[in-house]
């Protein structure tokens, strides 16, 4: 949604440019573009956008945009607009058959990771990451570009491999959700050329087409004058800019262009009402749509104009999820958003998920009436205040990180550019205009968009529900009925607001009792007078980002017989607030600042986490101080909340899709049918008790002794230390010796084979598990890592480039430290039914050829160097630090392990995989469970 707060928060972020903008005559005054963004335009007509960025170092992101999608396709082309970007990979000039591929992973590149595409109605965009510090990767990356750009091979025999690809990646496209969009499309899309031409296409197009109707979309869209390349990144910009005039300044200008047609969905005045079921569909959703057209932004007065319109957006996000909040919940989710919807349209769009068909009623009435209420009253002006607050905390933390964002943040907004005009201001001059116009944004300018969003042309409902509760859905006459007189006695809206203190009492401080410090890791651990340890790292990654992650054992193990309770008990308790103020009161209250904190309890430990802004540091902790020692509970909204959950498991249960028969059936083989692995019933919501969630909460947060508090991010140790003392330092503290009770529950041993036949789509899925015993240390660990990504890469060259057998497939392990050491490994694939015994075949042969000769040696110089190059960008960043350092800790492992990487990384060889394919690929303990269509 363009023109919601949180895209106006990526409004550029880029250097200064200077705006001379009085309130009057902003309409006359184009938006400026970001003078740090070098643009031009080759003779040839390909467009570029380069721009130096070095976050993260060394790094930069490349991308080739053809404004051409499959909107331009023929009726004998409908699919190839996307084959053609699958065809891209498959073989050009400088990179013929896989050799793509290959090149990229060597540098540690990820296919499918990093390098990727999408192919959509307007344009088709190809993305690549890649090094800058190895000689020639640079210049490597720009020919892969220009390849795709003119130098597609598009050899028969690769065309004919691919089509299998692309036509298992339709196949999973299949179900309840594709064949209910094919009947309401055409009526949201006004029977426009976007509802007839849908990016996958058509199979029977798919299966048959000849190379040469491929060969002529590529010819025909494929040239200069639609295409744009972007480069952001940590390199000399002059440099870039010669490369890409080399590279795609040799593309010639095409001939007798065929025209770029723009297309257009047509605006009737109509109000349509479409309501569609299908057998597999569990759930209840509503979408009503008023379609508007799109406003672009253009002038300065536009930028203004958008601030009003995400003010808007802000305000009636809280006001539904205020809705969501209540003791009786008219949904289970609900939202009202203005932004974009498709070719030349904007939409405002309410969306509801009602708990049961009976509800859907009660979910319409409550979208028709909110937004009858705005329409009808306007917002408030604490609810504006509160909402501008917001939106310049946001911005202005853009403007404080605006030399620590990461090169593909930016991207987007030059491909914006590109393709739909869209400005990029850049985020100094944003935060600038801003701080002078967001004043003038005011209350009336605000309401006065209900007026033109809620109308009653161009509208669409769309009521999406289950076969079996057909007759309970409302019907078209009813709806329409709705529409007209839903929301004619509404009250205004009341804004319940506290401005109390959040803390009763302030807390007596603490005292540091020890420090220590390892140099290596740059981690400083204190230990407080009340038991609890602090793992402080400061760095400076961001600017204006603090990290907070509070872990202790024991979670609700500790509590036998009462998993459901435990389960529900973190969301019961955030449900009720803290302190004085409940959940809504306390999101009011926080507005403004950039503090985010919540309690957890899982099954094996408790604790807090959050994240903050320097300035809002200390009301982040006394948000978590009052989570440990002034919890509260609301019996009505929680009572609401089960209510709801219920009701939803039960509708859940009534329409069992395919993928969740197959989820449950696979989780109770690998789990034995284990009571505590069970997904949960409307049964286990009976077993859900509020007053005993409140007990286990406050006997897991009575002692905080055994807790450790991590902090990673922008702080200053000497500063950090008085509010650590205040704050952590007194809370309470049993010294008790906790630790939790794990419940030993691995894949059972054993050859088990299982098939479900669920399913009306003629599709199938695959998941291969193999487990054991197992040493856990680092040094296993790493061979365990090495082992799951060359079987990656050796499935997907063998089930979907060999075979065609596949879209994709997924190889992941787990190993386990405790209560004994355990792995596993899963392997998962979907296919075409009469394809599963072939390609399950081909996945173990695949297996037993690591375990007889080893992993190629140029597949593990590939893990290597992906391995490498994804850790060197993570040790960048704060979220690595803070998971890792709490991981470990409560793992028990080495904290210095993360250093030992290059030293465990050159233990991998030919040899060592052979070995650990031995060990680990076990043919005694080996599962397979097959989902297939129902038998006829």
């Amino acid at each position: 949604m363009k023109k919601s707060l949180m895209i106006l928060c990526a409004f550029g972020m880029w250097s200064t440019v200077s705006l001379s903008t009085s309130a009057q005559g902003l309409s006359t005054q184009k938006v400026p573009l970001d003078p740090s963004v070098k643009t031009g335009k080759l003779k040839n007509g390909i467009t570029y956008y380069i721009k130096k960025n070095a976050e993260p170092k060394n790094r930069a992101e490349l991308r080739l945009i053809v404004k051409a999608g499959s909107v331009l396709e023929t009726d004998a082309q409908q699919g190839l607009a996307h084959f053609m970007e699958h065809m891209n990979f498959n073989g050009t000039t400088n990179f013929p058959k896989n050799e793509l591929v290959n090149f990229l992973q060597k540098t540690g590149v990820r296919f499918g990771a990093d390098l990727n595409a999408y192919t959509g109605f307007d344009e088709t965009v190809y993305m690549l990451p890649i090094p800058t510090d190895s000689a020639g990767l640079l210049e490597k990356g720009i020919q892969v570009l220009d390849d795709w750009a003119h130098g597609a091979l598009l050899d028969p025999a690769e065309i004919e491999k691919e089509r299998g690809v692309v036509l298992e990646e339709s196949r999973m496209g299949r179900g309840a959700q594709q064949r209910m969009r094919d009947k309401y499309l055409k009526m949201i899309l006004n029977n426009s050329r976007y509802a007839e031409r849908l990016p996958i296409g058509k199979d029977s197009i798919l299966k048959s087409f000849k190379p040469e109707t491929i060969k002529s979309f590529y010819k025909d869209w494929y040239r200069p004058d639609l295409m744009a390349v972007v480069a952001v990144g940590d390199f000399d910009v002059a440099k870039v800019e010669a490369m890409i005039a080399d590279k795609f300044g040799k593309i010639p200008v095409t001939a007798n262009p065929k025209k770029r047609v723009e297309y257009s969905i047509p605006l009737d005045g109509n109000t349509n009402v479409a309501i569609v079921t299908d057998p597999e569909y569990p759930q209840n959703v509503i979408q009503l749509i008023y379609k508007q057209p799109n406003s672009k932004e253009k002038s300065l007065q536009d930028v203004r104009n958008n601030i009003a319109q995400g003010l808007y957006n802000a305000m009636m996000g809280q006001r539904m999820q205020e809705l969501t909040q209540k003791a009786n919940p008219p949904f289970l989710y609900g939202s009202s958003n203005y932004g974009d919807f498709l070719g030349n349209l904007d939409s405002y769009t309410s969306i509801a998920l009602a708990k049961d068909p009976s509800s859907i009623e009660t979910a319409l009435t409550a979208l028709l009436e909110e937004n009858a209420r705005v329409q009808k009253f306007g917002f408030t002006a604490p609810e504006l205040d509160r909402a501008k607050k917001d939106f310049m905390n946001s911005i202005e933390q853009a403007f404080k990180e605006k030399d620590k964002t990461k090169s593909a943040n930016y991207v987007g907004q030059y491909l914006e550019h590109f393709l739909h005009q869209k400005p990029y201001m850049g985020i100094e001059a944003y935060y600038a205009f801003l701080q002078k116009h967001i004043d003038g944004v005011k209350l009336e300018e605000v309401n006065g968009l209900a007026k033109k969003y809620i109308t009653d042309k161009n509208r669409a409902v769309v009521i999406m529900g289950p076969e079996k509760s057909k007759d309970a859905l409302p019907t078209e006459a009813r709806i329409r009925t709705m529409l007209a007189e839903t929301g004619k006695n509404v009250t205004a809206y009341v804004d319940d607001v506290l401005d109390s203190p959040l803390l009763a009492t302030e807390p007596k401080a603490g005292k540091i009792t020890s420090e220590k410090t390892n140099e290596k890791l740059g981690v400083t651990e204190l230990t407080l007078s009340n038991g609890v340890k602090v793992l402080l790292k400061p760095t400076d990654f961001k600017n204006d980002e603090i990290l907070i992650q509070a872990t202790g054992k024991g979670g609700f193990s500790l509590f036998p017989g009462e998993r459901e309770t435990g389960i529900f008990t973190s969301y019961m308790i955030q449900s009720g607030g803290v302190g004085p103020y409940n959940q809504t009161q306390l999101q009011k209250f926080l507005a403004g600042k950039t503090v985010s904190g919540s309690p957890f309890v899982t099954e094996l430990k408790e604790g807090v986490e959050g994240s903050t802004s320097p300035k809002d540091l200390e009301t982040t902790l006394q948000l978590l101080y009052a989570y440990f020692t002034e919890p509260r509970k609301d019996k009505e909204v929680v009572s609401g909340m089960l209510s709801n959950q219920k009701s939803y498991l039960e509708n859940m249960r009534k329409t069992l899709t395919p993928d969740k028969v197959y989820s449950d059936s696979l989780n109770a083989v690998l789990t034995s049918n284990n009571p505590e692995r069970r997904p949960l019933t409307p049964e286990s919501i009976d077993k859900v008790s509020l007053d005993r969630a409140v007990e286990i909460y406050k006997n897991r947060f009575a002692d905080a002794s055994d807790f450790v508090f991590t902090f990673v991010g922008a702080f200053k140790l000497d500063a950090i230390k008085p509010l650590l003392e205040k704050y952590i330092g007194s809370l309470p503290s049993t010294e008790r010796d906790d630790t939790y009770k794990h419940p030993n529950i691995f894949p059972p041993k054993g050859q088990i084979e299982k098939t479900i036949y669920k399913g009306l789509e003629p599709k199938s899925k695959v998941t291969l598990v193999t487990s054991g015993e197992y040493d856990y240390n680092p040094e296993n660990n790493i061979q365990i890592e090495a082992l799951q990504e060359v079987l990656q890469i050796k499935l997907i060259e063998a089930l979907r480039e060999e075979e065609s057998g596949v879209y994709g497939v997924r190889v992941s392990q787990d190993v386990d430290k405790y209560p004994s050491g355990h792995y596993s490994f899963l392997i998962s694939f979907g296919c075409a039914p009469e394809n599963v015994d072939k390609l399950v075949a081909r996945s173990i042969a695949e297996m037993k050829k690591i375990k007889q000769n080893g992993a190629d040696q140029k597949d593990i110089e590939k893990f290597v160097a992906e391995t490498r190059r994804k850790t060197e960008v993570a040790l960048k960043t704060n979220s690595f630090w803070i998971n890792y350092l709490d991981e470990t800790v409560f793992l028990d492992d080495d904290l210095e392990e993360v250093l030992q990487e290059d030293k465990l990384l050159k233990s991998i060889t030919v040899a060592s995989t052979k070995a650990a394919a031995d060990k680990y690929f076990n043919d005694e303990n080996f599962i397979k469970v097959v989902l297939m269509p129902e038998k006829k």
